[in-house]
């Protein structure tokens, strides 16, 4: 089941879903929209080894805007800071985002119970884009979860996007052992 807006005012009323900053004209019927913040970050190297730390460099969105393009991937924040603590959000790109031919994630769209931080997007595009910080870039669902969770996400000993962020944060795959 996905909350309805009434449900999602209810459960942020609650405490058990947290959005910071809070708009109220963000809340969609079933949905919250979420923006673009203001960094980004691109990977050193163009080739990445999945057993190897990749490096990233960070910089800020000008405010005039950034035009993105194809071949990269971008890893972007998103502005809001999120805790979600008895469902599980899923964050999708709007509709208008991908209508401008950007992806918001490559595979990571659904968080897990327990997840307190901002969203690390993994953006690509097919043709230049100008984008701007603060846009509206994606927005989060939230399912309800059946039975109890053993361990919630940020309780866990091993997980590895744990610390509170407002840039985006590159793979950790590196750490898992393979």
């Amino acid at each position: 089941m996905i909350l309805s807006d009434q449900l999602i005012l209810k459960e942020i009323e609650e405490g058990t879903i947290v959005i910071e900053p809070f708009k109220r004209e963000c809340l969609g019927t079933n949905s919250y929209d979420v923006h673009l913040g203001k960094h980004l970050a691109c990977y050193k190297n163009r080739e990445l080894d999945a057993k190897k730390h990749n490096e990233i460099d960070h910089f800020e969105i000008p405010k005039d805007g950034f035009v993105l393009q194809p071949n990269t991937l971008y890893l972007g924040v998103t502005l809001e800071y999120t805790e979600t603590h008895k469902h599980v959000p899923f964050l999708e790109g709007k509709s208008s985002t991908g209508r401008l031919g950007i992806d918001i994630h490559a595979t990571a769209g659904k968080g897990d119970v327990g997840f307190c931080n901002t969203w690390t997007l993994e953006i690509s595009v097919t043709q230049p884009v100008k984008i701007y910080a603060g846009m509206p870039i994606g927005q989060l669902i939230y399912f309800v979860v059946e039975g109890n969770v053993e361990t919630m996400y940020n309780t866990k000993l091993d997980a590895k996007y744990n610390n509170k962020t407002t840039k985006p944060v590159e793979s950790m795959m590196w750490k898992n052992q393979f």
